[in-house]
């Protein structure tokens, strides 16, 4: 599988197929993804601001890294495959919950994903591919949390679903 399609799934994350990604970012197809949030040793959550010549929500903030799983390796592999190609970080990545969105984007585009949410941790300096991500900074989780709703507009639509459910999970650990 090239990294220009998805493999679509159902509810339960059965595979259906394999599809071009824009395609399915198009129908609104189901498909799977991962979402990786990588924070440094003072508890500081990584962001990166999308390239502006990203294919949807390009000059967004959002999470560390995203991306699609390929078929011949695990979540985890294409995961941390994904951190090093996009951010250039090579560090531990600890599942940590999945959930199934989908929302609108802008040029006629949706994402509806099962995510495969992932953490690490990291104080490593990213060096991000710059087709991919323009921007990165650390940042405090409850500033992160408090920009997002007072700026929801600089934030990408996935990033603002998953952060509450991120914080959920990370109260529940501790």
């Amino acid at each position: 599988m090239r990294n220009d399609q998805v493999i679509l799934v159902d509810e339960n994350n059965f595979p259906r197929g394999i599809m071009e990604k824009m395609e399915a970012h198009q129908k609104a197809e189901l498909h799977r993804a991962f979402s990786i949030f990588i924070f440094n040793s003072k508890g500081e959550l990584l962001l990166q601001k999308r390239a502006l010549t990203k294919y949807h929500s390009g000059g967004l903030w959002t999470n560390t890294c995203c991306g699609h799983p390929q078929p011949e390796l695990t979540l985890r592999e294409s995961a941390q495959k994904r951190l090093k190609e996009e951010m250039g970080l090579d560090c531990i990545l600890n599942y940590a919950f999945n959930f199934i969105y989908k929302a609108q984007l802008d040029k006629g585009l949706f994402e509806h994903e099962l995510d495969h949410v992932f953490l690490g941790y990291c104080d490593g300096v990213p060096k991000p591919n710059p087709i991919e991500a323009s921007h990165w900074k650390y940042q405090n989780v409850n500033l992160i949390q408090e920009n997002s709703q007072s700026h929801p507009e600089q934030f990408t639509v996935w990033f603002k679903i998953i952060l509450p459910k991120l914080l959920d999970f990370i109260h529940t650990k501790n």
